[in-house]
């Protein structure tokens, strides 16, 4: 039974919208879809409605809405066990973390994709346009074998669902292939590339089956030709293989609209007329994630050498590296993101084994909760130990909810518990206390040794890549910490004071950093 089988409200509506979105008419279809969300009752007709609303919004380049519509498709998808729903909704937010620049939570996004996407049992239509989603975002991200696997699997499942061939084309993926070679010097390589995608192209109108190409594609082909032309290759097309012709596809999209300034800049190129070329670059408005930052940059060294500016195309030769290497090694930092957080994740998991039941373990850090720290604070207090206590306080946290949405405050939350967990000494206890509060409890220390865990907490999350996770919202912590003094039988109140006094440490902290 496929997906919309399941949906018992405007069906036909949603149908529609997917079929306006498919011939990029995406404003059309955010017009049906608000108008569903507004009427339904049906959980799973909302839920259809917000996936497909926030599909069309990264269609037509929304980027300031992209934040709320992944929050309310999230509450409208939670409680439903639906792995398409899942699947795709977090390919969609892969996509809109990308073009945010938010690298770590684009790459959570695709692990979460494509695991809820290979786990529906019946898949149908909407499953393979999942899987064309999460092909998209693995190809922004430069993941190219992740992307050209992710198509195979939406073009083997379209064609079982009566989808033609030529639907999931996806010319789009191996175009960003190709310039991403040229971007870091093989022009070779990238020529041989384009030339399959003129290949497949020809293929397609020699068959008579170009009607049933997405107008976003014919906009791909159109500029994979006259980037070729760029390069100097020389390109014979008929007159529906035109350049010029097919860059005018691609209706509202923002990235047909991207491909259609630059692919001006290449067919200026290969006319002779390279000052027009830079002319059209200096007031050219596309996003970086279309064909990667380093796409302009390129095409003004190509135009420079044309114009006989061998040193100026030298110039802008190198910068366009240089933004193809920052993206390798944003790539690279979040993995070794990736793995530190796995191993903080392990380290965790074995600290809350040693603690009986889930009700003492916080279900998003894995760190024990505040009824299992008031125990343990307890049982330390009561033996005989010298205890202090430090409330960790997130600043910036308010900041990251409210520009990016819960689900990446939660990334926040994890990523910070991690980070405490990981500078702590052995035999330290971390907690999550409450919302952006975390309590650590250092036994046999004193007050100087706290203000050197202060130190390295400070640090640790001052020097954590941010930017990777919630781009222009910097998270950082401030800490208070004050000793138990359980002199008397009044354990439960020294236990309070000094919850108290550090409570007051922490806010006297934070009003000395606003201060200076």
């Amino acid at each position: 039974m496929g997906w919309l089988n399941r949906v018992n409200d405007q069906v036909d509506v949603l149908t529609r919208a997917r079929a306006l979105q498919e011939v990029s008419r995406s404003a059309e279809s955010c017009l049906l879809l608000d108008g569903v969300i507004r009427s339904t009752d049906d959980p799973y007709a909302r839920a259809d409605a917000l996936v497909q609303r926030l599909s069309a919004l990264i269609n037509l380049g929304r980027t300031a809405e992209y934040t709320r519509a992944i929050e309310e498709a999230s509450a409208a998808v939670r409680d439903l066990a639906e792995p398409y729903l899942h699947g795709h909704l977090n390919a969609l937010a892969a996509l809109a973390a990308h073009h945010q620049g938010a690298l770590d939570r684009c790459v959570t996004h695709l692990v979460k994709a494509a695991r809820a996407l290979g786990a529906v049992e019946d898949p149908d239509r909407d499953t393979a346009w999942g899987w064309h989603d999460l092909a998209m975002a693995y190809s922004y991200l430069s993941f190219h074998g992740y992307a050209l696997g992710a198509i195979e699997r939406a073009r083997q499942l379209g064609l079982a669902a009566g989808i033609p061939e030529e639907t999931f084309a996806a010319p789009g993926i191996r175009l960003r292939n190709a310039v991403a070679l040229d971007h870091n010097g093989d022009s070779d390589g990238c020529l041989r590339v384009l030339r399959d995608v003129a290949a497949d192209l020809g293929r397609f109108l020699r068959g008579g089956r170009a009607e049933e190409l997405r107008p976003s594609s014919l906009a791909a082909y159109g500029y994979a030709a006259a980037r070729r032309a760029a390069l100097g290759d020389r390109v014979e097309a008929a007159p529906d293989a035109d350049p010029n012709r097919l860059l005018g596809h691609g209706a509202d999209s923002a990235r047909a609209r991207d491909m259609r300034q630059l692919g001006q800049v290449c067919l200026a190129i290969a006319a002779g007329n390279p000052i027009e070329a830079i002319t059209r670059l200096d007031t050219a408005r596309v996003s970086n994630e279309t064909l990667g930052a380093a796409e302009p940059a390129r095409l003004r060294s190509i135009a420079y050498a044309r114009a006989g500016d061998h040193a100026a195309a030298h110039r802008a030769d190198r910068h366009a590296f240089r933004l193809a290497a920052q993206r390798n090694d944003r790539l690279r930092d979040v993995y070794i993101d990736g793995i530190a957080a796995r191993i903080d994740h392990e380290e965790m998991r074995r600290e809350a084994a040693r603690f009986e039941g889930e009700a003492l373990t916080d279900p998003l850090t894995g760190l024990p909760n505040r009824r299992r720290l008031e125990r343990y604070i307890a049982a330390v207090v009561a033996g005989g130990e010298r205890v202090v206590i430090g409330v960790c306080d997130l600043d910036g946290f308010k900041a990251v909810n409210t520009r990016h949405g819960h689900h990446s405050g939660d990334l926040v939350l994890q990523r910070i518990a991690g980070v405490i967990n990981r500078v702590m000494r052995r035999g330290d206890f971390v907690a999550r206390y409450g919302g952006d509060e975390f309590v650590v409890v250092l036994s046999g220390a004193g007050m100087a040794e706290a203000a050197d865990v202060a130190r390295r907490i400070e640090a640790a999350v001052r020097t954590e890549d941010w930017e990777a996770l919630v781009p222009g919202t910097p998270v950082g912590v401030t800490i208070g910490f004050a000793e138990v003094e359980a002199n008397g039988p009044g354990l439960r109140g020294a236990i309070g004071a000094a919850f108290e006094t550090a409570d007051r440490e922490m806010l006297a902290a934070k009003n000395r950093l606003r201060a200076g």
